[in-house]
């Protein structure tokens, strides 16, 4: 599984469908082989559904970009969002239908709605693995006690332990990996973090410190965001202290932490693939007191 992981929240669907299978081909023809997938409800207002078009698009793109299917790990998520009337299996064969898929590598699951109890969650996360319509499980955004009681309940039942734990993780949000707590939890299953939100909604990439706008750009002046943008600024000057991009330093970030497998991204040109992949290359060049100076940026102080 590559070190980066291509995503398609509200991407390709947003996209010229040439666009979106230019960025598939380039991250096939780059040599990753993990790709992101989920049902997301229609936003644009010229879906022919009001959710899952995402899906579609994906599937399609899939097939154009001719990825060789037993290459590539594949996920998708369980939202939980028409339970009861709709189960994990239920949920998953819509959205295997959607991409044109027999199956998924990993399926992760948002923690469990009100009134489904945990065990019942993980004795239906399970048995998709054990129908063959998924290989893996892991979870999505819980947090340290769910991770915690999810694998002890996994260990009672007999099942399989969760592989992967999707979570936000960045210069400017770093107490979903790195609490104690969560260390502890995430060793204890055996499970890997896949990093996600690593660019902080664009913030990280330099193109707002340099001046330039952007989706973001009108969240300047709020509270929540202003460390964000801070952050970045920090990033910047430290980038073009060093002739790198603040982009591929953010990813080099989180991979430089032993617990993140991959990086989750996405990407809307081809040229976007290849810079995200400078970070790999990027963590053989920083030295220690480069990576010790990184991983202060955005900390009090800085």
């Amino acid at each position: 599984m590559s070190w980066l992981a291509l995503g398609s929240w509200r991407t390709y669907e947003r996209m010229p469908r040439e666009d979106g299978l230019a960025v598939m081909r380039a991250a096939r023809e780059s040599g990753i082989d993990f790709l992101d997938d989920a049902r997301y409800n229609d936003e644009t207002g010229n879906a022919p559904m009001p959710t899952g078009y995402s899906e579609v698009v994906f599937g399609e793109l899939f097939r154009a970009a001719r990825w060789e299917r037993e290459r590539v790990t594949v996920a998708n998520k369980l939202w939980w969002e028409f339970w009861p009337e709709q189960s994990a299996a239920d949920e998953l064969d819509a959205s295997l239908g959607r991409m044109g898929l027999d199956h998924v590598d990993l399926i992760y699951t948002e923690p469990p709605p009100a009134r489904l109890e945990l065990a019942d969650l993980v004795e239906q996360v399970v048995g998709l693995i054990g129908s063959g319509k998924a290989r893996a499980w892991g979870m999505l955004n819980w947090t340290a006690e769910e991770i915690a009681e999810g694998t002890l309940v996994a260990d009672g039942l007999g099942m399989q332990a969760p592989c992967a734990a999707q979570l936000p993780y960045s210069l400017v949000r770093r107490d979903w990996v790195e609490d104690p707590g969560q260390v502890e939890a995430l060793g204890a299953a055996g499970a890997s973090v896949v990093s996600s939100y690593t660019l902080a909604g664009g913030t990280l990439t330099g193109k707002y410190a340099a001046g330039a706008g952007g989706r973001m750009e009108g969240s300047r002046d709020d509270p929540d965001w202003q460390h964000a943008f801070k952050t970045g600024e920090q990033l910047r000057r430290f980038a073009d202290e060093r002739g790198e991009s603040p982009a591929s330093l953010a990813i080099a970030f989180a991979l430089a932490n032993p617990i993140v497998a991959s990086v989750l991204f996405g990407a809307t040109k081809p040229e976007q693939i290849q810079a995200n992949l400078e970070a790999v290359a990027l963590l053989d060049r920083l030295s220690g007191e480069d990576l010790t100076e990184l991983r202060q940026i955005g900390t009090a102080g800085t």
